[in-house]
């Protein structure tokens, strides 16, 4: 399965928040990954021989550094399970920029860039045009399961798709639970909100199979009871990768449901018959 990321390119990865300070320097990752079976540094920038000049005369000048440590930040390049991922923003280099979200899951306040500072973890460029897939991305939230498990500075997640940003502990949890074969976090690697016109649609789910799910009034009146039946149907559209034809499916109170492509195929839409 091929993630759709053409509406994302500015999206890669996720980042993770961390209390103002306290970002791991090399040396914590270096441990992190010694605590770990399945990860371990498989590039250091700052273990790189720098470029040298050199003059007409055959006179060798100063050595010049390149790349990201040039423009202070400071990173990583980590192998998980056979996958190389990029963790930008360590300390003591500058962190990445601060995100923007609009979707919180298990924080009681907004997270703020005056209390936090930010990493970036992404896939690496060994990966390309091998990024958007799920094998990829599994292992890209498996990693990240991981940093939040060893650091406990570690204070929430942020999915650029969804526009969510997940506390620690829900999204180790729901993280791990798809991992070991659960449910798709839907409410975190997707997100819910109401249309001008009643509806509840999904944000982020795009990323994930290329349509967003619409559940449609008067079925989505009871906000709550929507978001529970759009969590279900999300787990099963990514397993089946989207939706091209028109099925009927039970909703859990018995009731028949019709779900239905638009006519752009952009949305999936999902009505009582």
């Amino acid at each position: 399965m091929t993630i759709d990321q053409s509406q994302h390119a500015d999206a890669k990865g996720m980042l993770l928040l961390f209390a103002a300070g306290k970002r791991p320097t090399r040396a914590a990752i270096r441990q992190f990954t010694e605590a770990q079976r399945s990860a371990s540094i498989s590039h250091d920038p700052s273990q790189s021989s720098p470029l040298h000049l050199v003059a007409a005369d055959g006179e060798v000048q100063h050595p010049i550094e390149t790349g990201p440590e040039a423009n202070g930040t400071v990173w990583l390049e980590l192998l998980h399970e056979g996958l190389t991922f990029d963790l930008h923003g360590l300390a003591p280099g500058e962190p990445c920029d601060f995100p923007e979200f609009e979707h919180r899951f298990d924080l009681d306040r907004t997270p703020g860039a005056f209390r936090l500072e930010t990493l970036r973890l992404q896939p690496g460029q060994h990966l390309a045009g091998g990024e958007a897939s799920m094998p990829v991305m599994k292992g890209l939230i498996a990693l990240a399961r991981d940093l939040t498990h060893h650091f406990e500075d570690l204070a929430a997640i942020v999915w650029p798709p969804a526009r969510s940003v997940i506390g620690r502990r829900f999204f180790e949890s729901v993280a791990t639970a798809w991992l070991e074969g659960g449910a798709f976090p839907a409410l975190g690697l997707t997100a819910f909100r109401e249309t001008i016109d009643g509806a509840l649609q999904s944000v982020g789910l795009e990323y994930w199979i290329g349509q967003e799910l619409r559940i449609e009034p008067p079925l989505s009146t009871d906000k709550v009871a929507a978001t529970r039946l759009g969590v279900r149907i999300v787990n099963q559209l990514v397993i089946v990768g989207g939706l091209a034809e028109a099925e009927r499916i039970i909703a859990p109170d018995g009731t028949q449901l019709v779900m239905r492509p638009s006519r752009n195929r952009k949305f999936i839409r999902v009505w009582r018959e």
